[in-house]
């Protein structure tokens, strides 16, 4: 854990990223992926779990484009796009993801300090899937994706914050493109270095999701 490089974080709200920050489902996802390209009959190769990392906090249908470079027909990528979707979703409430260590018994801990609320740039129905399949829903009050709105990280956010009426979050992630979001809406930025990315100057580092509590209460 490394200490807020800015003063005054006195937080009423968290809100997270969702993929590198409080779940990894590259394993479940790769499996998905290579059930609708056996389904669709395209040739490629199988799709491994490190493919779906790298990928990973880009919207959907970005991420199966630079997943699947050599595929050059539109129609199939958009294909590909929506039939993984779904799939994602299936697979995933099937076996869930994997929650990263500590998630589980720090939210509660969380929920009775602060509002929590998810941003992600994932598609519809994974939120909601990531929600039940961890026993944590009824600690988050509100969600909001590209999935639902088409939008940007940057825009959702000040969605959520917004028809929140929040006063004070943090937004918790673990790419450059979450940092941005934070940035532009002026919003103070932890960086989950557990995670998948690396990021440049974040206000505050966690190296294990457990560090949040005392994070935020010095």
């Amino acid at each position: 854990m490394r200490a807020w490089h800015t003063p005054s974080m006195q937080a009423d709200t968290l809100i997270f990223d969702l993929d590198g920050t409080l779940w990894d489902t590259n394993a479940t996802c790769a499996i998905a992926w290579n059930r609708v390209l056996a389904r669709l009959e395209v040739d490629h190769p199988p799709v491994t779990e490190a493919q779906v990392r790298a990928v990973a906090g880009r919207s959907h249908r970005d991420a199966i484009a630079v997943a699947f470079p050599t595929i050059e027909d539109e129609a199939l990528l958009d294909r590909i796009s929506a039939e993984t979707e779904l799939e994602d979703n299936i697979a995933l409430a099937e076996v869930g993801g994997r929650l990263f260590e500590g998630v589980l018994n720090t939210i509660p801990r969380l929920a009775e300090a602060y509002r929590l609320m998810i941003v992600s740039n994932c598609q519809a129905g994974y939120i909601e899937v990531f929600r039940t399949t961890s026993g944590l829903d009824a600690h988050f009050e509100d969600h909001e994706c590209w999935g639902n709105t088409g939008r940007t990280k940057t825009e959702n956010l000040a969605l959520i914050i917004e028809r929140n009426e929040v006063a004070r979050p943090v937004f918790v992630g673990d790419t450059t493109g979450d940092l941005e979001a934070a940035r532009n809406n002026e919003v103070p930025f932890v960086h989950a270095a557990y995670g998948f990315g690396t990021v440049e100057a974040p206000d505050a580092t966690i190296d294990a999701f457990p560090e949040l509590v005392p994070l935020l209460t010095r």
